[in-house]
């Protein structure tokens, strides 16, 4: 009885010197928390942390059963921690920081409020022009890797391959994609409603979760979302599947208005952005992505 009086006490008292700074800190770390686990959740270091975890119990068992020799080297570990956990954690902190990055640049300079009529008005051409060659790609069978670029610049990527500066057309993505083409097998980069670049290698995804009736292609245009803010579109040669790669997962089986809206929908601003601020600099887009089953 005693013990829970001095329990109750104790909670009490803690209230009572509780503030707003603490609540806030509280709330602070708490968003961080739940920020690395959802890293930790969507990437392999879900499997290193279990490690760490085993590590962790086997320390607890060598103090509890006094195993001088596992303790010793346990602690040595433990001391090198935070130096271990950057270099097996490096690329899921890179891609943290860049989100990171890409999240602050978006919001706070409220990218398309910035752009001119002229720029959105290519950008709208492109994204025409992509929905309609996809769809005679997707007829034909026609394999072909697209990425429009939005934040996150891709000029390592772009310069894989041929720079070409061109206005889009359907006639000219048609004879970069065509079989026997010297291009056809690289990605073709679109900045600002230009083709940039085409032939371009494209980063391959490593989550090893991905159905695997998804090919080389297909693996392209996800390790391209998983590592930048960019929307890849790609057609599947095998199935003439038209799909759309953004954040590292699939939305599969888009005819042509399904792509032309999802395009319009990442790359473009809608008419209430324009005109509230507020919802440019905060808005979530929520999109429901399968991979292939």
């Amino acid at each position: 009885m005693d013990y829970l009086s001095s329990w109750f006490n104790a909670i009490v008292a803690i209230i009572k010197t509780f503030t707003i700074s603490d609540a806030i800190d509280i709330a602070f770390v708490s968003l961080i928390i739940y920020g690395l686990f959802k890293l930790l959740r969507q990437t392999r270091a879900a499997q290193l942390v279990k490690g760490f975890i085993v590590l962790a119990i086997a320390y607890a068992l060598s103090i509890v059963f006094d195993l001088s020799m596992v303790n010793f080297i346990l602690t040595a570990i433990f001391e090198f921690a935070v130096i271990i956990l950057v270099i097996v954690f490096q690329p899921e902190l890179r891609r943290a920081l860049e989100h990171l990055g890409r999240s602050n640049k978006k919001g706070f300079l409220a990218n398309f409020m910035t752009k001119s009529d002229d720029l959105v008005t290519v950008t709208a051409k492109a994204i025409s022009d992509v929905a309609d060659v996809a769809t005679v790609f997707s007829h034909s069978k026609t394999g072909a890797l697209i990425v429009f670029e939005r934040e996150t610049m891709l000029n390592e990527i772009s310069s894989t391959g041929t720079k070409l500066n061109s206005d889009t057309s359907v006639a000219l993505l048609g004879n970069i994609f065509f079989n026997k083409a010297p291009l056809h097998d690289g990605a073709c980069i679109i900045r600002d409603g230009k083709i940039l670049s085409a032939g371009c290698i494209l980063p391959l995804t490593d989550n090893n979760r991905l159905n695997s009736a998804l090919g080389t292609r297909h693996r392209a245009a996800i390790g391209m979302s998983e590592e930048s803010d960019a929307v890849v579109v790609v057609v599947s040669e095998e199935t003439g599947i038209i799909s759309i790669a953004v954040g590292g997962r699939l939305i599969r089986e888009l005819d042509r208005k399904q792509l032309s809206d999802k395009l319009t929908e990442f790359l473009l601003p809608s008419d209430n952005e324009k005109q509230d601020l507020f919802t440019v600099l905060f808005k979530s887009r929520k999109e429901k992505c399968e991979d292939e089953k």
